[in-house]
């Protein structure tokens, strides 16, 4: 019987940190309805389009950057020198929120810090995904068939 306890433990714990990768459609919808389409000029697709080469989508991605002893989190890969707060250090903060919150599955803190990004930086070239890859570019692929 406890073996079994502990199994289930194990299992809800598992699912707990299990990474949540949204499909492009799903995130259309979200932006939509969070007011991305056309913020400070932006449209939907740039935001799909930047999301799918910051992350693959994935509200969970982090990546450590050796260089600058940071970490680039979540759907936007914001970067916590500047934009966020790990328990451990003192970074600028400038979306007033802990790093961990921008991997959150509800993607709010994200979509708010993306835009605080936005109208601070005034634009999306603060992501080199979406200057590599999305910037100047036709991205109406990106939100083509989710109805929104």
């Amino acid at each position: 019987m406890r073996a079994a306890s502990i199994l289930a433990l194990i299992g809800c714990l598992a699912t707990v940190t299990e990474s949540k990768v949204y499909t492009r459609c799903k995130l259309a919808k979200i932006f939509s309805r969070a007011g991305l389409d056309n913020y400070k000029g932006f449209s939907l697709g740039n935001w799909i389009c930047m999301a799918y080469y910051e992350s693959h989508f994935n509200s969970t991605a982090q990546k450590f950057l050796k260089d600058v002893q940071s970490i680039d989190y979540g759907i936007f890969q914001v970067n916590s020198d500047t934009w966020c707060r790990r328990a451990e250090f003192q970074e600028k903060n400038l979306c007033c929120i802990t790093c961990s919150a921008l991997l959150n599955d509800d993607l709010v803190y994200a979509i708010i810090c993306a835009k605080i990004i936005v109208r601070e930086t005034e634009g999306m070239d603060y992501w080199q995904g979406w200057k590599k890859h999305c910037e100047g570019r036709d991205l109406a692929k990106w939100k083509r068939g989710c109805n929104v």
